[in-house]
């Protein structure tokens, strides 16, 4: 298949566009693109598990835990066991956390904008309708692959 009739190269180059510019974003707040999307979940759900939020910023529990540990560290996180479940620590954001937050947010928010305002509302919807049914056609595509 020639290079210029792969869409995925598309969405990568697109996909790394997104993630350099909100990488570039985030930095003056003093966070990495994995430590600002830790932030922006744990602060609509705090006292979040690790595992949870984990799932949440989709990665792995073991990179959670490094992501953890660095934002535990630099005070802008606290983590302490749950009353019921004392295997499960509960994370929440610090003052230290929030503030770090809304200086990332309001940045990363001025790129998500700018994509925003580079289509109507209708293309906006249909890029997400055309974005699902190429997560639908991924997944369909290594399911066959494996059951073969």
């Amino acid at each position: 298949m020639p290079a210029n009739e792969r869409l995925g190269l598309d969405i990568r180059r697109a996909e790394q566009e997104l993630m350099a510019a909100k990488r570039a974003a985030v930095e003056p707040a003093g966070l990495t693109v994995p430590q600002y999307a830790t932030l922006h979940v744990l602060a609509e759900n705090a006292g979040i598990s690790g595992a949870a939020l984990a799932r949440a910023c989709q990665v792995t529990p073991q990179a959670m835990a490094v992501v953890l540990k660095n934002l535990t560290d630099r005070g802008l996180v606290e983590r302490a066991p749950h009353p019921w479940h004392g295997n499960v620590l509960e994370t929440r954001l610090t003052p230290a956390g929030h503030t770090a937050l809304t200086l990332a947010d309001a940045r990363a928010c001025a790129i998500e904008h700018a994509i925003a305002e580079e289509l109507t509302e209708a293309e906006r919807t249909q890029l997400r309708e055309l974005l699902a049914r190429c997560n639908h056609a991924v997944r369909r595509a290594a399911q066959a692959q494996a059951e073969a």
